[in-house]
């Protein structure tokens, strides 16, 4: 299976598709409830898809900074935030970095697999997780307010590598 080290997730796919698609959902979801998506907001939308890959704050701050704009940290964090709480980005809580969703427009819980190699992060659905997680925390009276599910391992283009 062909893959690229830099993808969303392991497995080829055509970027610019991703890309459109993704945008797409950010703009139609922000007309249906009323949200701004504004020009920052959707410029830092538009850096995580293409770079397609974990990225973190100041890194973005860069970004935005190599283009000539005048982006501060403040303005990059309400960016991030607004993308995250409405499900256009996702936080990867081990490497304190962002993610583009690759499944915008859509309300979902998902779980990261992250390659210790090149830094891939691939997004998967972790319905069945989730569910073991809470059956196992109401086992133990345990309730549960949060839940990040991040595995760290080797993608496949690492692991044929390393062979």
């Amino acid at each position: 299976m062909a893959v690229h080290s830099d993808a969303l997730g392991f497995t080829q796919h055509d970027h610019a598709h991703c890309r459109e698609h993704a945008l797409q959902a950010a703009e139609e979801t922000c007309a249906r409830e009323g949200l701004s998506l504004t020009k920052q907001r959707r410029r830092v939308l538009e850096i995580l898809l293409r770079k397609h890959r974990a990225m973190g704050a100041y890194e973005l701050l860069d970004v935005l900074r190599g283009e000539g704009q005048g982006a501060q940290p403040p303005t990059v964090y309400r960016a991030l935030d607004f993308l995250v709480s409405n499900g256009f980005a996702h936080k990867i809580e081990r490497l304190n970095a962002f993610v583009a969703c690759a499944h915008p427009g859509e309300r979902h819980k998902p779980a990261f697999l992250l390659c210790r190699s090149c830094g891939a992060v691939a997004e998967m659905p972790s319905q069945a997780i989730g569910e073991a997680v809470r059956e196992a925390a109401e086992g133990l009276d345990f309730e549960l307010e949060r839940m990040v599910v991040e595995a760290e391992g080797l993608c496949p283009l690492c692991r044929e590598a390393a062979a």
